[in-house]
Parts: C-alpha cells; structure tokens; sequence
C-alpha cells in the first residue's frame, strides 16, 4: 500500500524584505521543484516565488570557447586550454586536408608545350622597321638510354641527389619562393627536379604565388602517376643549357660537338653545372664565368663521390677541365646582327631581369637605339681601311688583327651603330663591347680632369641644377700648374701623367674616369702605370665617357633598348637613363680644347669645307706600347670610338702592334682614324671650319 508523502515547510529567502508565513508545499509543487535542481527559488520583492520554469533557465550553459576561463585569475585567465588548442588544431588540419585532396582530385595533367608554338622573339631598329627575328627551338629529344649514365648521376648529384626517394616536391623550396614573390625579391633555387620537368613541360615560367601553387600540385600528380625514368627523361630533354640549346641532346652538340651518348663523366659535369644557368656557368663568355664554372665542375665530381655514384679512383681521373668549343651564333645572326643582338640583350637584362632562357622561350618585342644608315656605314669604313692598308698575305704582321668599334649620340647616350668584328657566326666575341684591350694614351683625358678638378676645387652642382655655362667657354686660359699636362695629351707622352697621377692620388683618377662613364671591373691596377692607360674600358664605354667633354661634365649611362613588351604587355626599367655630373663644365671645356688639338693632330688640317674633323679627340701614338690603337673622336652628333688590336686563337696575351698596316703606321695608331673619318663623312655633314684658340689655321669647335 502506498503511503501519502509526508507534506514540507519552507520559508521565503532571508534576502527577501518582507518575510511571509510558514508556506506549505503539495506533491505537485514539491515535483516541480526536484525537477528544476537549482538552489532554492528566491521570491520576488512582492512576496512570491518564482516560477520552477524561471528557476531553470539560471543554470550554467556551456560555452564553446571557454574564454576568459572560469577558476583562473589574472593572465591565466586568457590564456587557451590544451583541449581548446588541440581541437582547433585538429579542425584546422581536417580543413585542409579536405580542401587539399579536393584540390588535388581536381588537377589534370595538362598536354606538354608543343615547341612549334613558341613565339619568336623580334629585334627592331630604331626607325620600326623588323631588325631579326629569333625563334627556332634547339631541341633533340633523346631516349634516357641514349644517355650515360655517368652524365645522369652527375645531373642527380648536382640537382636533386634524393630524385628517386622524393615525394617530387620541396615544400620548403616553394615556401621560400612564394614569401619572395610576395616580397619583390628574387626567387631562390630549391625545386625537385619533377619540379623544374613539370614548370618546363606544362607551365609558364611567371614568377607568382598562382604559377608555384599550381606547380606544387602537378609535381605531386606527375611524381604518384609517372615513372621517375619517365620524368628524368623529360627533365633531360627540356631543361635549358644556354647556347640556344634545349636537352641534352642539343646541349652535347653545342658545347662538345658530339651526341650525348658521347659525352664523358668530366664533360657530363660541366653540363650539369651549366643547368644552374648558362649566363654565370657558360665558361666562354667571361673569365668569371670560366672560374665559376670550373669550381661548379670540380664540386659536381667530388659530389658523385659522396652520394656513391662514382669512386675516388675514377674522380682521380678528371683534373683538366673539359674545355667546351666557343659558342655559335644561328645564320640568322649573321654578319654584324649577332652584336647588336648582344648588346641589346646584355643592357635589357641589366635593367629588367630578364634572363637568356627567358628570351629563348621567346615572345618578346624589342625596340632598339641601333640605327641601319650608320650601321651599314659603319661597317662599310671599317672593311674599307682593312681592304686598303692591312695585307696578311705580304704582312705577317697584318695577320690576327682585330677591329672593335662603337658610335653613341652624346645628345642622350643611344648606341646607334656597332662594330663587334667580322661574322657574328665566325667571330663570336663582340670586340665592340668586350674587356681586355689597354686604353693607353685614350684614357689620359681623365687624368688630366681629375688634376684639373683638383686644381680648380671641382665645384659640382647638383645633377638636379640647371648646368651653368663654364667660366671659359673657349676654354683659353688654362691652369698655368696643369699647362704641362695639355701639352702631354698633345705630344702624347707619359711621364708628366705618371707624375700627375702620384701628386692628385690615382684614387681619384679611377673616380672620376668611373664617374664618366668607364666600369669599375675594367679599371687596372692602381699603379704607377695605371695613369697612363693600362684599364681596359670596351669601345661602347670610351665612347660614352668621351660625352662628357662635349657635354659640359655631366655624363649619360649608354643605352640601346627603347622598349620591351611581351605578348603586347610592356616590360618596365626601359626609360632614357638620366645625366649625372661627372666633373665641372671648366674642367670639361679645358680638356676638351685640348682633345681639338688631338683631333687636329690626327685627322689632319681641313682643306674646304667639306673635310671633317673632330670637335674632340683622344688617340694611341708612336709611344704606346700596350698593344692596342684607339681613336675616339666626339661631336656634338656623334662620339665613336675605334681600337684595334691582334689575337690569336689559345693565346692569351695581345699579340704586338709593331709594324702593323706597314712601317710608318705608327703601331697601327694612324689605322682608327682613318675608320673613324671614312665613317664620319658618311652619316654626318660637315660642319663650319673656324681656328681654335691660340691658332691661325681654321678648325672646328673653336
């Protein structure tokens, strides 16, 4: 039998301002009660319970982020639990594993590049009209048979020595490339070679976050559905070697001659070094090249032996570095085309990045400051004199002798003609823009504005200041302490440059000569000697530091390339470079009224109106010998600069210049002139004949 439950009392809060009688409780509000499992309900200020409903909406919720946290004091209090960390942790990852494999599900491997499709690159004049066109892919696909595997293992040990363990990625290599894009800075090396197959294969070679992602992606897919032999291979057969030259195949012909089966372990290295990039491996191209290359060479054959694929006994073997052949130019750079493709490209990837592969892939329209009438004239002077007066047959003197030459237009600094040597095909060395040929006496102009400058104090303006007319514009009195110094320049001699140059410091010398225009890698030792011309400036360069005389001592950095675009998009960094002051317009005009007298000396005095002569002038003589003849002669349209010298295949030095063009051509110096006046009466007309100063015989420029 059930018993009735025993009837409770209780009483309202003691918090209540009114206490109530004793209350009874029934069964049905003592069951509400026991369901709401709070403390005791509290009355309102009119006396009476709350509902049990109420009662239960006080009780604690629970929250999904426990912030700030219950039980903790101060810092703590903010700080997250292990649990909550775990579980971001855990939701976070899932996330992106998810959307990692949707991505990756959703990837297809796209067709490879087809090769016939690549866009030509075209080299216009200045006038518009089509220069050359560069476009024919260099490539030979080769089974991963045909080559030794000596030639692969040198590949894998110098690019990616775990290619056949790896996942076909380097997260971290892609990582670091994409925080530099983001940054602006270069992108560094690091990429598998499934990578580099894959971006060469199927991708563009843009340097964005959406191109190295998609990369990411693709090198996983090719890495989990291809073969590694079937990428190796691929990798061989479309990886960039320099020299126009696709693959392997293509690279073993154009350094070696031979096929790629070939190739031996000491030349499979130096291919394998060239794939860092062929503009600092190539070793024909400079001397720094050559050591760069050499050191890379060396580490690649000591690298097999450390990963294994070779023994110490057969790394013994391979001391003498594999010298390749010197590279060829395509027919279509034939002639004098290929130089001025090489100065074109050498100053459009100084100011934009822009790499030799980049123009090999093709693409590119490129807007040069070369000029047809002046190049062909150019040309035509040169073969002129050489037809004339050297005579290797009757002259063994005559033989070897090369001729490098370079017009730029003061008024701006554009290289408008070039003269690089005989056949671009034949001749690979452009002699117009290359380092190695004493200036001699064609580099005391700048020794005597550093003793001018000093002597005058030099004062500078600004680049930014209007340039002031020179206190003597005719430049007729010179300082009486540097007045020995003009009649050097004149009569060609060395001691009081020699001289000179120890009393203002030779320091200053290289400063200012490197201010005008000359580089600082072509500047010789400072010694004693150095006054006196053993800095070895390119034709391009004397041409352009002679400006500054006529241009009042400001000097303009030469340039040959107006505009860049790609698929109709333009390149940046190809505006016109701007002047920077060099020395002061006395110091200018001083030297300059000199370097009249040189021209006057060389070129010979004026017969009418139509014989031209240079307004300034600096040129090699009779006392030279540092095997080289030079003739720079500067007007206000054209500053061309003519050096010849001899070489001789496998021998490194200059050969001498004694007797060259016949006994009486004064060390070949009285050759440059004529080139330079042969040239001159072509392109320019001849200006009015006045006397310079302190001469009764007319000249111009006076």
């Amino acid at each position: 039998m059930r018993l009735p439950r025993k009837r409770r009392t209780y009483r309202t809060s003691s918090t209540d301002a009114t206490a109530g009688p004793e209350q009874t409780e029934g069964p049905d509000l003592a069951e509400g009660l026991d369901r709401a499992e709070g403390p005791e309900p509290a009355r309102r200020s009119t006396g009476r319970a709350e509902s049990p409903r109420r009662a239960g909406r006080k009780t604690r919720r629970l929250r999904v982020v426990d912030l700030p946290r219950r039980g903790r004091r101060g810092w703590r209090r903010w700080m997250p639990s292990w649990k909550l960390v775990s579980g971001l942790f855990l939701l976070f990852s899932s996330t992106l594993v998810g959307l990692f494999a949707v991505v990756y599900s959703r990837v297809q491997i796209p067709d490879p590049h087809d090769s016939a499709r690549r866009q030509a690159t075209v080299y216009y004049w200045a006038d518009g009209s089509r220069m050359v066109s560069v476009g024919d892919v260099n490539r030979q696909d080769v089974t991963l048979s045909q080559v030794p595997e000596s030639v692969q293992h040198a590949v894998i040990a110098a690019e990616n020595e775990d290619f056949y363990t790896d996942s076909g990625v380097s997260v971290t290599g892609i990582g670091r490339a994409a925080v530099n894009i983001v940054k602006g800075k270069e992108t560094q090396g690091g990429s598998t070679l499934t990578q580099q197959y894959v971006k060469n294969t199927y991708l563009s070679q843009d340097q964005t976050v959406q191109r190295k992602v998609k990369e990411l992606f693709l090198s996983l897919k090719v890495s989990n559905q291809r073969p590694k032999a079937e990428i190796f291979e691929g990798y061989l057969n479309t990886s960039w070697f320099g020299r126009d030259a696709y693959g392997v195949q293509a690279a073993s012909y154009a350094y070696y001659g031979i096929p790629a089966k070939d190739l031996n372990p000491s030349q499979g290295a130096l291919l394998a070094a060239v794939l860092k990039g062929a503009e600092s491996f190539d070793p024909s191209l400079s001397a720094g090249n050559r050591q760069r290359a050499e050191d890379r060479w060396s580490w690649i054959l000591d690298r097999q032996v450390k990963t294994g694929s070779m023994s110490a006994e057969e790394r013994a073997k391979y001391t003498d570095f594999p010298e390749p052949k010197p590279p060829v130019k395509p027919t279509s750079q034939a002639g004098q085309t290929g130089y001025l493709v090489d100065i074109a490209n050498k100053y459009l990837k100084s100011r934009s990045g822009i790499t030799d592969k980049d123009l090999a892939r093709g693409g590119y329209s490129i807007h040069t400051t070369f000029e047809k009438d002046k190049e062909s004239a150019l040309t035509k002077a040169v073969e002129r004199v050489r037809a004339e007066r050297l005579d290797p047959k009757k002259r063994a003197e005559d033989e070897y002798v090369q001729v490098g030459a370079a017009s730029i237009r003061p008024e701006d600094g554009a290289i408008v003609a070039v003269y690089g040597g005989s056949d671009a095909i034949e001749h690979f060395t452009n002699n117009a823009d290359t380092s190695g040929v004493p200036a001699a006496s064609a580099f005391k102009p700048f020794v005597y504005a550093a003793a001018l400058e000093q002597e005058l104090g030099g004062a500078r303006p600004p680049v930014e200041t209007p340039v002031p007319e020179p206190v003597n514009p005719r430049a007729s009195v010179t300082p009486p302490a540097s007045e020995h110094l003009r009649s050097a320049l004149v009569d060609s001699e060395h001691i009081p440059f020699v001289e000179a140059g120890k009393k203002i410091g030779l320091e200053k010398v290289k400063d200012l000569a490197v201010a005008s225009g000359l580089r600082e890698e072509s500047m010789a030792k400072l010694e004693p000697t150095f006054s006196i011309g053993t800095s070895t400036p390119s034709a391009v360069r004397l041409a352009s530091a002679y400006t500054t005389f006529i241009n009042k001592g400001q000097a303009t950095e030469p340039y040959s390339v107006t505009k860049v675009e790609r698929s109709g998009t333009a390149v940046d960094g190809f505006g016109r470079p701007k002047p920077r002051r060099a020395m002061s317009p006395d110091t200018a005009a001083i030297v300059g009224a000199a370097l009249r007298h040189v021209g006057w000396n060389a070129v010979g005095p004026p017969t009418d109106q139509r014989t031209y002569v240079p307004y300034w002038a600096g040129k090699t003589g009779p006392n030279d010998r540092m095997n080289s003849a030079w003739f720079i002669g500067t007007t206000p349209e054209l500053s061309t600069s003519v050096a010849m010298f001899r070489t001789k295949p496998d021998v490194t030095q200059l050969l001498p210049m004694q007797g060259v063009g016949g006994p009486d051509s004064e060390r070949g110096s009285t050759l440059p002139p004529l080139i330079w006046k042969a040239y001159n009466e072509a392109v320019v007309p001849a200006p009015p004949v006045t006397a310079p100063p302190g001469t009764a015989s007319p000249v111009p420029g006076g």
